[in-house]
């Protein structure tokens, strides 16, 4: 077996396997642009490898994000649009390389996956989580929209009406009903999630691996053929949200633990 590590990444092949443990080491297991960047950059490495059949990723115990890092704050007022956009590209770039990667991808949580971890988690081929897992979209709870390209994957997960419970609504489920929902595809005894999630991988590893690898295409390609044309936009609606007033009134209610009050500006 071998074993890298990328910042908060660390990296552990075993044959046709990878594993992939995302911990920052920090509270909350947060995704500040740092995390992210080492995410992407893992995923671009495993991209060229022809030989893996399965990547499993999963968290620390107990948890695997409260999602992005709320005290890292918005970029500067007085940066460029360019540079702005630039800065928030990291997160859909992440998102999309985990989404194109050729190998099955499984995706293992306990504890919260909240925000940003969801926008990760809906990238996956399969996810499973135990009955700790809980699951929570804040972004327009806190007065901006979803982003990074995970609306038409949710849908793609859930279907319209739910994935407006769980974006529109800010609705936190529970294990049981992200299974019965379909935002997870297994939810296992605890403890158990990374053990059920090895399972999937190792049966992938068992399969003749291009044929694997193709029919995955040919399933994402009819999946998401419409995806892009909802999702184009999303980072330059996120850019709008910033400079409204509910925006910042959002961020300062969540670090002031407080309810927020809006007023559409």
């Amino acid at each position: 077996m071998s074993v890298q590590s990328r910042g908060p990444v660390k990296i552990e092949r075993d044959g046709r396997i990878v594993r992939v443990t995302f911990d920052s080491g920090r509270r909350g297991n947060p995704m500040s642009r740092a995390a992210m960047q080492a995410l992407l950059e893992t995923a671009q490495a495993l991209e060229t490898d022809p030989h893996i059949s399965a990547i499993v990723v999963t968290g620390p115990p107990g948890l695997f994000t409260y999602g992005f890092d709320l005290g890292e704050g918005a970029p500067a007022a007085d940066i460029g649009l360019a540079e702005r956009r630039e800065i928030l590209a990291v997160g859909p770039r992440m998102c999309a390389a985990w989404e194109r990667l050729e190998p099955l991808t499984v995706l293992a949580t306990e504890g919260w996956c909240v925000g940003g971890g969801v926008a990760l988690a809906a990238s996956f081929d399969l996810r499973v989580t135990d009955t700790s897992g809980g699951f929570y979209v804040p972004e327009v709870e806190r007065g901006m929209n979803m982003s990074w390209g995970s609306v038409p994957r949710l849908v793609n997960l859930v279907g319209p009406s739910r994935a407006k419970r769980l974006v529109m609504l800010a609705e936190k489920i529970d294990a049981p009903t992200a299974a019965a929902w379909g935002l997870v595809d297994e939810c296992v005894p605890a403890g158990q999630s990374l053990a059920r999630a090895m399972e999937f991988a190792q049966r992938a590893a068992q399969m003749p691996p291009v044929p694997l690898r193709m029919c995955k295409a040919g399933i994402n390609a009819y999946a998401n053929a419409l995806a892009a044309s909802t999702a184009a936009l999303d980072r330059d609606q996120f850019i709008l949200a910033q400079m409204g007033e509910d925006y910042r009134e959002g961020v300062q209610a969540f670090l002031e633990k407080r309810e927020p009050v809006y007023r559409g500006r």
